[in-house]
């Protein structure tokens, strides 16, 4: 018997589940707290890897449409230090494994390629329950409630559907980053857009880093990354721009102008990005009739892969389900076995990367990778 499966968040996890489901004839529906798919900015660059969210998108048919999304030019990358030197650089020869695309495009491919009515907006989870043989009932905020034989977590960092599995919470990683965005920056802001270049900028030093990305349109977004405790950051008003602009750049007195810019001459308001993650090897026992997709189950600092894994997860665990017609446990079971391992060693090496970015040596630390393997990202 084919499950009713009901996926929670609308994210790239949630929705490459459902197009998986959709294209084998599975029904699915997703319940998301946003109230539309254009409540809110949608993130900024995705390098979609060829050996995880390719994949992911070729299981949902969806690859060719996605390679009409790529923005040309934006593999490359240079890393700076402090001073504004170059230290590496790396063109975009068309020749790379990740393409980057926006995440808001990603996610309206993703959606329009759903039935209507697949996706319930401004549908915010309050809890979880189980009812027994593998089934749970879902409670929103408005009171009402949905019973379902399959439930998938894909809601995120503080998922709601993963205390049916785990007690395990987030914590804060020990770093946070704070986000800035120049627009039409090739007229605007000519030093900073000479500096980012066609690409994405690593202005690297121990602790701290300021992390660039040519978005479309000449938008250079930028992520101001600062290892500190997470009560240095309660203490600034983010209400007040202009003040936390200010305590933010002072952390980087020093530092080129042309880097800081990225900082005090951002055309929005920043924004705080607390970073928290789960422990590395995160895993539940079996649970009938539920799980969790992305970062609602293996939650990492960014380093490049949660997208990717997430779509991944999307798409093996639709697939699972397909084969095991009729026995939905198996699926779960075969899913699980494979999402454990990939996601802890993605973790590792995420983590490995981010002290060789911030670590005591920086930059040269993450040279020395690149150096060893030529294509480390």
């Amino acid at each position: 018997m084919t499950p009713d499966v009901t996926i929670i968040g609308a994210g790239l996890g949630g929705l490459t589940l459902a197009r998986v489901l959709h294209i084998h004839g599975i029904p699915a529906t997703v319940y998301e707290a946003e109230p539309s798919p254009t409540a809110r900015a949608q993130g900024g660059m995705l390098d979609i890897h060829d050996y995880n969210g390719q994949p992911a998108l070729a299981a949902a048919d969806l690859l060719d449409e996605f390679r009409s999304l790529v923005l040309e030019g934006r593999q490359a990358m240079r890393i700076l230090d402090r001073n504004g030197s170059v230290v590496f650089e790396q063109p975009d020869d068309g020749t790379g494994g990740r393409p980057e695309v926006q995440r808001g495009d990603l996610r309206r491919l993703l959606l329009d390629s759903l039935p209507a009515g697949a996706v319930r907006w401004g549908r915010k989870v309050s809890a979880a329950r189980a009812l027994g043989e593998g089934r749970h009932e879902v409670t929103f905020a408005d009171g009402s409630t949905v019973v379902t034989s399959l439930l998938v977590g894909a809601d995120g960092a503080w998922s709601r559907v993963r205390p049916l599995l785990s007690t395990t919470a987030p914590e804060y990683t020990g770093m946070s980053s704070v986000e800035t965005y120049l627009f039409d920056s090739d007229a605007r802001h000519p030093a900073a857009a000479k500096t980012v270049g066609g690409g994405s900028l690593l202005a690297l030093a121990p602790g701290q880093a300021i992390v660039g990305h040519r978005e479309s349109g000449g938008t250079l977004h930028t992520y101001v990354m600062l290892s500190k405790p997470r009560d240095w950051f309660t203490a600034i008003d983010f209400t007040d721009a202009a003040a936390a602009t200010a305590r933010i750049v002072q952390e980087f007195d020093g530092w080129a102008p042309e880097l800081t810019a990225l900082i005090t001459d951002s055309d929005t308001a920043p924004v705080l990005r607390v970073l928290n993650d789960l422990p590395i090897g995160h895993r539940w026992d079996r649970v009938p009739g539920v799980t969790l997709v992305g970062d609602a189950a293996h939650l990492a600092a960014p380093n490049g892969e949660g997208a990717n894994l997430a779509m991944l997860d999307g798409a093996e665990l639709g697939n699972a389900l397909a084969a095991h017609s009729g026995d939905a446990e198996a699926a779960l079971a075969e899913y699980e076995e494979a999402m454990f391992p990939r996601s802890a060693a993605a973790a590792t090496e995420g983590a490995e990367l981010q002290a060789l970015m911030l670590g005591e040596d920086a930059p040269h630390g993450l040279l020395a990778a690149f150096a060893g393997d030529g294509q480390r990202r």
